[in-house]
Formats: C-alpha cells, sequence, structure tokens
C-alpha cells in the first residue's frame, strides 16, 4: 500500500471545482471520492528531488453544497485517517454567481502570519504560548464556526530557525557547525519544515477542509530575504546561499503557490507541464525547477507569484512583497512596474461595480505607525545618498538590523499602491470595501488612510479603507518592540517620525492615517465576514489549553474585538 505522507490540502475551490494537493510515499495515481455523487478526480503523481506529489482536481461539484470526501492512492483509502476523531473532510463550494448576494450566506475569511510550528532551539523571546491556527482547528472540530477560506500570510516555515526536532534530523544529514549550520540547506531539509507544520493533527485536519490561500514572507526563506542591494550582494557571496535560495523558491512553488491557482491557470502553466511530464515518464522535475527557481531569483519579471482570487463578488489580490523587489538603489521598488501594472489592471477588471469588496493580502503592512513609517522613509533616502556618503554606511547597516524594508521604505512603491487603492475607493460604483489584511510585525492593529476626494454628498466615503493587521499565530515578541510599537502610534512618535523625514528631505506621505485599534499582543487570528456589502472583522487570541469534555487539552480562542466595516467611521465593540 502507497503510504499518504503529506495533505491532504484543500486549496482552490470555486461553484462546482476544487483542488486537493497530497504528498505520497511513493509514485500512484492519487484520487478524490465524494460522498454521495460523481463528483471527483484523479492525477498521477509526479516527482521532485525523490518526493512524489500530486494536485487533484475535482470537478463535478454542486454549487452551494458541502460534499464530504476521501483520498485513495492506488484504490487503496488513505484519508480519513483509520480511527480519526475528527469529522469528514468535506469541500464546501461558493453559492451559484447568479444567486443575489442578499440571499447568500456570509463569506468568512480567516487570515494571520508568522507561525512557529514548535519553538525554535534557542528562541529566547518571550514564553510562545498556544497555537491560534490549532486553536482555530480545535474550535471547528468541536463544532464551532469554521472560516470559508485561510489566508497565510506569510512565514508559513522558518527556514532560519529550527526546533530541536527538525536540527536532530539535519545533523543526522550534515556537519551543523558548517554553513548554514542549524538553518535549512536545500529542498530536502525544507520539506522536514512541511511535515513539522503541516502533520500537527488538528491543523492538519483544518487544511483538509478549509481552502487556503497562501504567500511568502522573508522567514519561508531567510530573515531580511531581499532587503536591499547591499544585502543581497552580500548573502550571494556566501556558499550555501544558493542552495538554499533555490530550495526555498522550488519548495514553496511545490507546496504552497500551485495550490494558490485555478484548474484553468494550472492548465496553462507551461513549469507545471513540464515538471507533471517528467513525473509521467519515470523521471524527476527538479532540474527544470531548479533553472526556474533560479532564474526568477536573478531576476523579478521571471515570476510572478501574485496572484488573484475571486469569491463571487468579492475579489482578493495577494501580493508577492517579497521575490519581485527591484533593489539597485534609486531603482527601488517593492514590486517592478510590470506587477504594479499587473495589479492595477486586475483591481479594475470587469469596471465599475464589478465586486462588492475589494481585499489585497499582502505579508507586509502598507500603513506603519508614524513613528517606523517616519524611520523607514527617512532610512531610504539616507542610504540612497540624500545626505551624502559618510551617512549611507551608518543607514545601511541600520536598515539591516532592524528590518527597515516595509512598504515606506519603498518610497515609489507605496505611493503606487496608496494611488491604487485611492483610485478604486473613489469610483462613482466603489465596492462597499478596500481591505489591505496583513502580517509581519508580530501584534495585531487596524488603521483607516483618510482620503480627502473620497467624501461624498453625505460626509462619507465611497468606499471604506481599512487595513487590518493580524501577526502572530504563533510566535513571540520581545517585550521591548512592544514598547517600540506603542510609542510609534504616540504623538511624540508621529513627530519624531515626522522630524526624520525631513532630515532625510523625503516627500511628505500622499496621505494621512489614523489607528482605529490596537495595538494587540499574543498568538492570534483575524477574520472578516463579508455578506453582500456589509462587512464585519473580528479578532480572537488563543488561550492555555484547558480540559474538555472528554478530558483532551484544548486550547481555545477568546473573542477581543468585533467590529463592524461597511459603515463610516469606527464602530469597535471590544469583546469582555
Amino acid at each position: 500500500m502507497t503510504g499518504l505522507r503529506l495533505g491532504p490540502l484543500l486549496r482552490y475551490v470555486d461553484q462546482d471545482t476544487a483542488t486537493v494537493w497530497v504528498e505520497a510515499a511513493a509514485p500512484c495515481e492519487a484520487e478524490v471520492h465524494c460522498e454521495g455523487t460523481t463528483a471527483g478526480g484523479s492525477a498521477r503523481t509526479w516527482q521532485v528531488a525523490g518526493h512524489h506529489y500530486a494536485l487533484i482536481t475535482v470537478v463535478g461539484l454542486e454549487p452551494g453544497t458541502e460534499t464530504p470526501y476521501s483520498v485513495t492512492l492506488d484504490g487503496e483509502q488513505v484519508w480519513p485517517l483509520p480511527g480519526s476523531p475528527h469529522p469528514r473532510s468535506a469541500i464546501r463550494t461558493l453559492p451559484p454567481p447568479e444567486e443575489p448576494p442578499s440571499r447568500t450566506q456570509p463569506f468568512r475569511m480567516a487570515f494571520g502570519s508568522c507561525r512557529w510550528a514548535s519553538r525554535p532551539a534557542d528562541a529566547r523571546h518571550d514564553p510562545v504560548g498556544p497555537d491560534a491556527l490549532d486553536a482555530l482547528a480545535q474550535q471547528a472540530i468541536a463544532g464551532g464556526e469554521r472560516p470559508d477560506v485561510l489566508l497565510l500570510l506569510g512565514d508559513q516555515v522558518y527556514a532560519d530557525a529550527t526546533s530541536e526536532r527538525v536540527r536532530e534530523k539535519l545533523g543526522r544529514r550534515r556537519d551543523l557547525s558548517k554553513p548554514p549550520w542549524d538553518q535549512v540547506a536545500d529542498f530536502e531539509e525544507y520539506t522536514e519544515l512541511y511535515y513539522e507544520s503541516w502533520l500537527d493533527p488538528e491543523v492538519r485536519w483544518l487544511l483538509s477542509t478549509v481552502p487556503s490561500c497562501m504567500i511568502f514572507d522573508d522567514h519561508d526563506v531567510i530573515d531580511d530575504w531581499n532587503t536591499s542591494e547591499a544585502w543581497q550582494r552580500e548573502v550571494r557571496g556566501t556558499s550555501w546561499w544558493r542552495e538554499r535560495v533555490l530550495g526555498g523558491l522550488t519548495s514553496y512553488w511545490v507546496h504552497q503557490h500551485l495550490g494558490n491557482l485555478s484548474p484553468a491557470e494550472l492548465a496553462e502553466d507551461p513549469l507545471y507541464a513540464t515538471v507533471r511530464a517528467a513525473g509521467q515518464d519515470g523521471g524527476d522535475g527538479a532540474g527544470p525547477l531548479r533553472e526556474f527557481a533560479e532564474r526568477a531569483d536573478h531576476d523579478p519579471t521571471a515570476a510572478r507569484w501574485s496572484y488573484r482570487r475571486d469569491f463571487g463578488r468579492v475579489r482578493l489580490m495577494m501580493v508577492d512583497t517579497r521575490a519581485g523587489r527591484v533593489l539597485a538603489e534609486g531603482k527601488r521598488r517593492m514590486v517592478d512596474d510590470e506587477e504594479m501594472d499587473w495589479l492595477h489592471e486586475q483591481a479594475l477588471d470587469g469596471g465599475s461595480g464589478a465586486v462588492d469588496h475589494l481585499i489585497i493580502g499582502s505579508s507586509l503592512p502598507w500603513l506603519l505607525p508614524p513613528a517606523v513609517h517616519g524611520v523607514e522613509v527617512w532610512n531610504s533616502a539616507l542610504c540612497a545618498g540624500a545626505r551624502g556618503e559618510r551617512w549611507i554606511r551608518f543607514s545601511e547597516k541600520l536598515r539591516q538590523r532592524a528590518d527597515l524594508e516595509h512598504w515606506p521604505a519603498f518610497p515609489h512603491s507605496f505611493r503606487a499602491l496608496t494611488e491604487l487603492i485611492e483610485r478604486v475607493a473613489s469610483d462613482q460604483e466603489a465596492p462597499a470595501s478596500v481591505s489591505v489584511l496583513s502580517g509581519d510585525v508580530h501584534h495585531a492593529y487596524v488603521t483607516e488612510p483618510e482620503f480627502d476626494n473620497l467624501k461624498v454628498a453625505g460626509g462619507g466615503p465611497r468606499s471604506r479603507v481599512v487595513q487590518l493587521t493580524c501577526s502572530p499565530m504563533h510566535n513571540s515578541i520581545p517585550a521591548i518592540m512592544r514598547s517600540g510599537f506603542r510609542f510609534g502610534w504616540s504623538r511624540p512618535g508621529r513627530w519624531l517620525g515626522r522630524a526624520l523625514a525631513r532630515h532625510g528631505r523625503a516627500e511628505e506621505p500622499p496621505l494621512t492615517w489614523r489607528r482605529t485599534g490596537g495595538p494587540w499582543f499574543g498568538n492570534q487570528i483575524m477574520t472578516l465576514t463579508l455578506h453582500g456589502r456589509a462587512a464585519d472583522y473580528t479578532l480572537d487570541q488563543a488561550r492555555p489549553a484547558t480540559s474538555a469534555p472528554d478530558g483532551t487539552p484544548r486550547s481555545s480562542l477568546e473573542r477581543v474585538l468585533s467590529s463592524r466595516l461597511s459603515a463610516p467611521g469606527p464602530q469597535h465593540s471590544a469583546a469582555p
């Protein structure tokens, strides 16, 4: 019998189609069987570096239904697991597109970032606490509300912060006293991170029954990935970097990127066709995949990791804020100009009134605490020579040491993203809301920009524009950084940010913004609920395990914020 090594992961779902990702222990035919219907699908596994994967397209589903499914490999059932205490995994499809929004059920997007599967062996931060993703899974298993889609906004795995268990496995392959030491070195070692993260029983079940959309951030490859041209030049001079970045990009393509795509996009992907064809001929797709990863690392225009998903009249655009950067000083871009044009095309596709809600997923916040924004703008200007040569070396060291590489550190891109959001939100038939969802910064907060030209006759904006930041799902933050983020929103912090920007001779930001919620610290997950043109969001924090009725320890989620988004002005109500 061929075993199931990892998965199943339910990835893409629309009205009548879904994709399910698996890793098998050997070459085989993988099949999905939908209970009580003729819906299903099958796919032959393909091989990368000796591992066997399949992405099965499930067809024949009915719109607006929930259908339990099972997985077989060469005809032997491997999912559900024998004796599993969890509910059956199921595919919940979107409602028919012609159904009026007022009659559809609420659509829930849960999101967050930064998840240690296990505490790194040398972590010196505060106690990590319970895992919010695991707590969400336990809540759903117990019969509680589960999201319709899960957005994982970066740092799904930590290549540069491994646990004792992973380090023990790495030590069996190589000498950990040599570079890259106890960090992962290549594709094979990356697979250990995904096993550790996705084989957690409750998380594994959640990923099998809730569709997921993913995008990487720096720790998926290395801390501060693509911070600057100087950083890139230095890391490319090391003996270990090439294998690390090739392993990071190829493992991301296999484990995360493919599942972000629709069946139609997969059918048109020449690399996917090449890798599958190699596997069907008994070969290994690692060669062409590594060639692609090498091109993507050296030329940001060689690959597009950003993507778009439509859930009825809700549009999601996930933005690659890492691999597509342009790093040459004086030309720095968070995304290259071609990619920014693509984002504009996707946001405006269908014309006025095409969507009720536009959501932009970015691993990095667009709007930071004003003090932090000012520091990043100042630092970017000094690195570009605004105050002469003597400031450049100091500023580059500060940029790398303090992680000054969010949207404000790329002023041209910050302005371009702002202009895109403003254009969408000021349209005559603008969406009810434009939301930027982000993570990375190990705390949660809500901030709202102020665009003067979005006011209409009644005094309210055409679209409610908001940034919802939620991080981490399972990580920690030093106490001094908590104090720093609180100071960043204070009046002295705003003054400091403006003063530094003036010293750097930087332009004034094209908008102002205000914090309307937070900061909140802890392991947490946010949920954006959309119903017609109405929108609400909630923040839940993970609490330590208590005994369930059957005596099993169970983590829980506690509601700390509930707010209405669709009406102008903040309307927050913190849960008791």
